[in-house]
């Protein structure tokens, strides 16, 4: 995703911009959602992981709530913390590929502090879809469940990056769906078979949506 922004730019003209637009989005959720219900709540501190191209409006469903966000450490990724700080989150700022370790640590301290974190573990570069370590490495030392987050928009605009970044069109559907909670197991087969379970979850969700 090429944004060339300032992040004063963003402050001043892009946040109140999407702020207008996603006060237009509707969003459904499944009759059970409990989990979602804590999450939103606070009353327990989970790993929420979403594909990067849906982080949009799973920002503003969840907005207000007490809860940190890793986002990318590159300019693109200054973007996504302005909103997600204007929106009431905690930007960590890093990724597997730029300060991988010191946002890994960042993120089990809050998770072990209560605060939940969301991950997008197919960003910042992808592939696409493809479940990248660091959410259930997170889980794993915090010893917190993880937990599959899909909100797939039915109405967007489809940015030409590699994840296809959606940006819901104005009165747009947006539907929210919450997996069951993966348990993290020891060791590094425990982070893999981790990853498969909640790649395999996300793409369910979404087939689902």
């Amino acid at each position: 995703m090429k944004i060339r922004l300032s992040p004063g730019a963003v402050r001043a003209v892009a946040r109140p911009v999407i702020t207008i637009l996603a006060r237009t989005w509707r969003f459904e959720l499944p009759a059970q959602s409990d989990l979602a219900d804590a999450v939103r709540a606070g009353r327990a501190a989970v790993v929420v992981a979403c594909w990067h191209e849906e982080l949009l409006p799973l920002l503003w469903h969840g907005r207000g709530v007490r809860m940190g966000v890793v986002v990318s450490g590159s300019r693109d990724g200054e973007y996504a913390a302005q909103l997600a700080e204007g929106f009431g989150y905690r930007p960590l700022r890093g990724s597997s590929s730029r300060r991988g370790a010191r946002v890994l640590l960042e993120a089990v301290r809050e998770l072990q502090a209560g605060t939940s974190v969301t991950f997008t573990p197919d960003g910042p570069r992808g592939p696409r879809r493809v479940f990248k370590p660091g959410a259930a490495l997170a889980a794993q030392h915090a010893g917190v469940p993880l937990v599959p987050v899909r909100a797939t928009p039915v109405q967007a605009w489809r940015l030409r990056s590699w994840d296809h970044f959606a940006i819901p069109k104005p009165g747009a559907l947006v539907r929210v769906a919450y997996g069951d909670p993966i348990r993290v197991g020891p060791g590094s087969e425990g982070v893999s078979e981790a990853a498969a379970v909640a790649e395999r979850a996300l793409n369910l969700l979404g087939a689902a949506a």
